[in-house]
């Protein structure tokens, strides 16, 4: 019964992919760490200060929401449905240690660390996605599960489109209060 019903519900999930709808939850974080990836590729190679600024504020952001809706939506749900414990932990940890970097970041954006803090929080990412990528990883155990990886999809893009337009509102906002 559980190998049929996974069955129908990744049938389901590319289904919906094909028609243009919500993406799967695993799609949707995978298209997530390509984007972050290409950006840390991008901050590597710039030499202008301002250029590396402005990919570390879209780093952060897009990790910011990246992380949240993964501890609210995404961790939640494969810990349910796998009970591995362990790999849950070892993510939420990680998620601590890159939001603390995140901070660091944000709060000293031009001190002579700047650089180095992004290229550790690029490294820390990228062990963070191998990890959760490698065939044994927690996107494979979830695939793997009973979670219904189309309607986590939806609501990962929907929290998603949410906190993008709560950040996108902020620094309006932010903005509008120095000009004044």
């Amino acid at each position: 019964m559980a190998k049929s019903k996974r069955t129908s519900r990744n049938s389901a999930s590319r289904t919906s992919q094909k028609n243009g709808s919500a993406k799967d939850a695993i799609a949707l974080l995978k298209a997530d760490h390509r984007q972050v990836e290409e950006w840390f590729s991008e901050f590597e190679k710039a030499k202008d200060s301002k250029r590396k600024a402005t990919l570390a504020k879209q780093i952060c952001n897009a990790l910011k929401v990246h992380t949240q809706i993964e501890e609210e939506i995404f961790y939640p749900a494969f810990l349910e449905a796998t009970e591995d414990d362990d790999m849950h932990h070892e993510a939420e940890i990680e998620h601590k240690g890159a939001k603390r970097l995140i901070a660091d970041i944000e709060s000293k954006p031009s001190d002579e660390y700047f650089d180095a803090r992004v290229t550790v929080l690029s490294e820390m990412i990228k062990h963070h996605v191998k990890e959760e990528e490698q065939p044994d990883g927690m996107f494979a155990k979830a695939q793997k599960s009973d979670m219904d990886l189309a309607e986590i999809g939806g609501q990962l893009e929907a929290r998603k489109i949410e906190l993008e337009a709560e950040s996108s509102f902020v620094g309006k906002s932010k903005k509008l209060s120095e000009a004044a």
